[in-house]
C-alpha cells in the first residue's frame, strides 16, 4: 500500500493547515488556540468523541470503526507546542509571534495526525477504535505525563500507543526506528559551591569556589570516561558556570549546571550518584561546600521490540523496504513520549524532513512534502494494529 490517495489529493490543503499553525506558535501548556483548531477539525471530521482539557490543554479524538463502540483501541500521538526562539526563515508564513517559533516541527506532527484522523473518520475500515492524541508541553513541560496523570489511559484504554517525530538529514519519504532505547533521559543538575570570599590579593585567607568549580568541571568528565562501559551511552555536559562580580574579589559562591543523558535506566541512576559524590569530594578537597540539585526530567524513550518491528513493517508498506531503516542509531536528545511508553507497549519512529536546518534552530522549517507520508503511515498503522489485536 503506497501513500494514501485521499491524503495525497489533499496535500495542498494539509500544507495550508500546517502553515497556519506555523504562523501562530504557542508554548508549553498555553496552546489554547492550537488545541481549539485541532478540536474543531476533529468535530468537523465526525469523530465520535472529542475530549478537550486533558493535561490542561490536551485534545483526544475517538474514532470508532465499522463495528461501532467496543473492541480494542489504539493510540496515535502528536505534540502541539512550539519553542521560545526568534524565527529567521524569512518564509511568507513565518511566525507572527515574535520570540515564538515552531522550530521542532510540532506543527507538522499535528497536521499529519489531523490528516490521518480525517481519513480514518471517512473510511472507518477497521474494527475497534482509534484515539488520536494531541499533547501540549512536550518541550520541557512534561505534557505527556500530565495527560496520563489526568486519566488519559483510563478514559481511553489503548492496547498500544505510537509516536512519530521528523528528523532533519533523513530524506523525505524515508522512515527510521529501532527496538529498545531510541532516545535518552534528560536529567539536569546544578552544583552550588559555597566558600569564603575575600580579596583576590589574599587568596590564602579565602576559600575560593571558582578554583573548586573548575576542578569539579574537570572531574565530572571522568564519570563518562572512567566509570562507564565504553559500549554504553552516557553524555554529561556542563553548560553554565557563574561566579564573581569584580576582578579583585574572590566570591563566596560559584554555580555550575548542566545535563546528563542516558539510554539505560540503571546508568541514569548511577550517573546521579556519581555526580553527587564527585562534586562533594572535590569541593571538600578545596575547602568549600557542594550542594547538588538534581532534576530528574524525561526518562529514556524505550521502544517495545515487537512494536518497533511492526512499525518498520508498516512503514515499508508505505514507502518500500529500501526507504526504511529498522535499526537506526539512538539519539541522545529526549522526548516525553517516554512516559506513554512506560504505561503502554508501542514504538516511536522518525520520518524524514530532508535537508533542512536542525531541530531547535531559528532557520528550521517542517517539510510539507513529508505530510502525505506521515499521515498515510498513521492510517495504515492504526488499521493494521487493530487487525492484529482483534485477530
Amino acid at each position: 500500500m503506497p501513500v494514501n490517495n485521499r491524503i495525497a489529493e489533499s496535500a495542498a490543503e494539509l500544507a495550508q493547515w500546517r502553515q497556519h499553525l506555523h504562523q501562530a506558535p504557542e508554548l508549553l501548556y498555553d496552546v489554547e488556540e492550537t488545541a481549539a483548531f485541532v478540536a474543531d477539525k476533529l468535530r468537523a471530521f465526525g469523530c465520535d468523541e472529542v475530549q478537550t482539557g486533558l493535561g490542561r490543554t490536551g485534545v483526544v479524538g475517538l474514532i470508532h470503526g465499522r463495528g461501532g463502540t467496543g473492541g480494542p483501541i489504539v493510540g496515535l500521538r502528536a505534540d502541539m507546542d512550539a519553542l521560545p526562539i526568534v524565527e529567521e526563515t524569512g518564509l511568507p508564513y513565518a511566525s507572527k509571534r515574535h520570540g515564538f517559533m515552531h522550530a521542532c516541527g510540532h506543527d507538522g506532527h499535528t497536521t499529519m495526525l489531523l490528516g490521518a484522523a480525517r481519513s480514518l473518520a471517512e473510511t472507518r475500515s477497521f474494527n475497534g477504535s482509534v484515539a488520536v492524541i494531541f499533547q501540549p508541553a512536550e518541550e520541557g513541560g512534561g505534557g505527556g505525563k500530565a495527560m496520563i496523570d489526568d486519566g488519559l489511559f483510563e478514559r481511553f484504554p489503548v492496547s498500544f500507543v505510537y509516536g512519530m517525530h521528523n528528523l532533519p538529514g533523513l530524506p523525505v519519504g524515508r522512515f527510521a526506528m529501532r527496538p529498545g532505547a531510541t532516545m535518552a533521559s534528560t536529567d539536569e543538575f546544578v552544583v552550588r559551591l559555597r566558600g569564603r570570599g575575600g580579596h583576590a590579593a589574599l587568596p590564602h585567607i579565602a576559600s575560593d569556589p571558582i578554583v573548586a568549580g573548575a576542578a569539579v568541571v574537570q572531574s565530572l568528565q571522568s564519570i563518562v570516561s572512567r566509570n562507564v562501559d565504553p559500549l554504553k551511552s552516557l553524555v554529561l555536559s556542563v553548560t553554565e558556570f557563574h561566579a564573581g562580580y569584580a576582578h579583585n574579589v574572590i566570591p563566596d559562591e560559584a554555580v555550575l549546571s548542566g545535563t546528563v543523558r542516558a539510554l539505560d535506566r540503571s546508568l541514569r541512576a548511577f550517573a546521579e550518584e556519581r555526580v553527587r559524590a564527585v562534586a562533594s569530594a572535590v569541593a571538600t578537597a578545596h575547602g568549600v561546600e557542594a550542594i547538588v540539585e538534581w532534576d530528574a526530567n524525561y526518562p529514556p524513550t524505550v521502544n517495545d521490540a515487537e512494536e518497533a518491528a511492526f512499525c518498520a513493517e508498516i512503514a515499508t508498506e508505505i514507502v518500500g523496504p529500501d526507504r526504511v531503516d529498522p535499526a537506526a542509531p539512538p539519539l541522545m536528545a529526549g522526548e516525553d513520549f517516554a512516559y506513554m511508553l512506560e504505561e503502554k507497549p508501542g514504538a516511536y519512529i522518525f520520518i524524514g524532513n530532508g535537508d533542512s536546518a536542525m531541530l531547535h534552530n531559528s532557520r528550521y522549517d517542517f517539510a510539507d512534502d513529508a505530510i502525505a507520508f506521515g499521515a498515510s503511515y498513521w492510517v495504515r498503522l492504526a488499521e493494521r494494529a487493530l487487525e492484529r489485536v482483534a485477530g
